[in-house]
């Protein structure tokens, strides 16, 4: 006789569901990221953007010598902001997935060797209308610098499952 197979759950149940949100809720991510020259130039170069701010440090240093860069090359904001989106995952939309982004403001430049730290406050969670099991949730999400200087602040939206609930086929018109 042959000993029956266990099934091993390999998927990790973790993070927040649409209940656990509530409006004026504050988060804040778990872990901060310092930016690196490295993942500056690579994000840039992968993303092809050619201003030369981001990459060439003697560019920088003839171009752009006063305050705030001082000679400095800047981090480039769609890394700032993904960066800080990401941060937030584990906190926010683990059990779902993004619905869009607004209302971005880059408030202060971002340079190699700063750290990131994020956190945003709930201002909407409300039942999908169209997947039931499923919430929408709308964040004002930020990013500070390791001064506690807001560098990024944006609005994400999310859907979210809610407990004991899997994603079907099946959806509301």
């Amino acid at each position: 006789m042959v000993p029956e197979k266990k099934r091993v759950n390999l998927v990790e149940d973790s993070g927040k569901l649409f209940e656990d949100f509530r409006v004026g809720q504050k988060i804040k991510a778990k872990t901060g990221r310092t930016i690196t020259d490295a993942d500056n130039t690579w994000f840039t170069l992968l993303t092809n953007n050619s201003n030369q701010i981001h990459f060439n440090a003697d560019y920088a240093k003839k171009y752009f010598p006063g305050e705030p860069f001082k000679g400095r090359t800047v981090v480039n904001g769609f890394l700032t902001l993904g960066l800080v989106a990401g941060l937030l995952v584990e906190e926010t939309s683990a059990n779902g997935f993004m619905l869009g982004m607004g209302d971005v403001k880059f408030v202060k430049p971002v340079f190699p060797g700063d750290t990131i730290y994020a956190g945003c406050d709930v201002t909407e969670a409300r039942d999908s209308s169209s997947r039931p099991g499923f919430g929408i949730v709308k964040i004002n999400s930020w990013g500070a610098n390791q001064d506690g200087d807001r560098v990024v602040e944006f609005e994400r939206t999310f859907m979210v499952r809610k407990r004991r609930v899997v994603w079907s086929q099946k959806s509301r018109a």
